[in-house]
């Protein structure tokens, strides 16, 4: 028991700064009593705490040390903070309230817009030069019913009449037919125009006017995953605008996950495979099952790879069949319960050889899903490429990408003046 306290006090006498001596002859003492021994000791931890308030001494007895507890000052309760607390309750929200995760990670006073990324255009001449050849090609058959009606033509009765004619069978529909022909009589004798050159600039400026609300950038990175939902009836080329488009957004660094939700048609998951394959991207698939639990899994799994892109295909149906239009609410139900604020967008690809049923397809949709956006396919070879007028003055939903071939570069944004121009170049 007399080395325990001695090996205690010879530090604690060092440590001392006082003057005083301390014999060594009494830390040698052999004869003195327990009783002694813890008074010494507790006598030399008593100067040791004083000069050195910052080392702890050690416990002797498991009785309370008289070392003094740190007393709290009788300060009045703090008044209400000046500043709302609403940065720590930002902390506290989940991705889905308002902002994505990496947005509160940085800070709730990072503004939102800041963190969307908008594709810019192509910059590329000689890229920009080759898609708009592909889309003056591809609209070739649309355009040369508009154009031939102003080669050497007088500003008279019959041109509006052969303009109705071509706009009609261009499938701009009656009612934006009318419209561009009101609005041209109109702007003819306002600007006083004369001459067919003239007549042609003024319908190409109202057209795109007409077409330029459809006009509007996918913007991406306002969640993580951004979740798109991709819809239409057989045939119109969904999977394949999927592959493409997945090529797309990879060009402004984006990761993709594919979800085969197409569960009916038989090759319809080789198809998406085949495609993850080519885009090197992952695809979530099954051979049998429920197209909605294999959207929700493949949320899932974006959501724990942090995958930027998820795109989801579903099953080509008809609006008329009700019950497949019934799964499809179901399938946008299932994504929210995934991810509460997915879908973010729900896509609708429409054929343009279709004409005017493709507008019903649109109205069909996006009364049943709240469509945010088109894909509009097939654009080459058809006289019918109109129908973008038709949705413009009935149904503007935006028009996202056009597609006018098979390759993957033959899906582009789509852009008013560009279209006007090849649609009358």
């Amino acid at each position: 028991m007399f080395s325990f306290f001695k090996r205690f006090k010879k530090p604690a006498d060092e440590q001392l700064d006082a003057p005083q001596e301390e014999s060594p002859e009494a830390a040698e003492e052999e004869e003195v009593s327990d009783a002694e021994l813890e008074r010494q000791a507790l006598a030399a931890e008593a100067p040791a705490q004083n000069e050195l308030p910052e080392e702890k001494p050690p416990v002797l007895r498991h009785e309370p040390v008289a070392s003094p507890k740190p007393t709290v000052p009788a300060v009045p309760a703090a008044p209400a903070p000046t500043t709302p607390a609403a940065p720590q309750a930002a902390e506290s929200k989940e991705y889905w309230q308002g902002r994505t995760q990496s947005q509160w990670s940085r800070g709730p006073e990072t503004d939102q817009a800041s963190e969307e990324i908008v594709p810019p255009p192509m910059l590329d001449p000689a890229s920009k030069k080759s898609w708009l050849s592909r889309l003056r090609h591809g609209l070739s058959k649309t355009s040369s019913n508009l154009t031939g009606i102003f080669v050497s033509a007088k500003i008279d009765e019959d041109l509006y009449e052969e303009l109705e004619t071509a706009l009609l069978m261009s499938d701009a529909g009656v009612d934006a037919t009318e419209f561009l022909l009101e609005s041209l009589r109109e702007k003819v004798r306002a600007d006083r125009l004369t001459e067919a050159s003239q007549v042609k600039a003024a319908l190409r400026e109202l057209l795109v006017d007409l077409l330029r609300p459809l006009e509007k950038s996918l913007m991406l990175g306002r969640a993580q995953p951004l979740v798109m939902m991709i819809a239409g009836v057989n045939g119109v080329g969904k999977t394949t605008s999927i592959g493409k488009l997945a090529k797309h957004l990879q060009r402004f660094n984006q990761s993709v996950l594919l979800a085969a939700g197409d569960t009916f048609r038989a090759a319809a998951r080789e198809q998406l495979t085949v495609w993850g394959e080519r885009n090197n991207v992952m695809v979530i698939a099954q051979e049998s099952g429920d197209a909605a639990a294999v959207i929700y899994d493949a949320v899932g799994a974006a959501r724990a790879r942090k995958i930027d892109v998820m795109m989801a295909d579903t099953a080509g149906r008809l609006p008329t069949q009700l019950h497949l239009m019934e799964e499809l609410r179901k399938v946008r139900r299932v994504i929210a319960k995934a991810m509460p604020d997915a879908p973010h967008e729900v896509l609708l690809v429409i054929d343009a050889n279709t004409g005017q049923n493709a507008l019903a397809q649109v109205k069909a949709f996006d009364d049943a899903l709240g469509l945010t956006g088109l894909i509009v396919t097939k654009l080459d070879g058809t006289a019918k490429g109109g129908i973008i007028a038709a949705i413009a003055r009935q149904r503007p939903v935006p028009v996202y990408f056009i597609g006018v071939g098979e390759k993957v570069e033959d899906l582009q944004p789509f852009s008013a003046e560009e279209f006007a121009d090849a649609l009358l170049g």
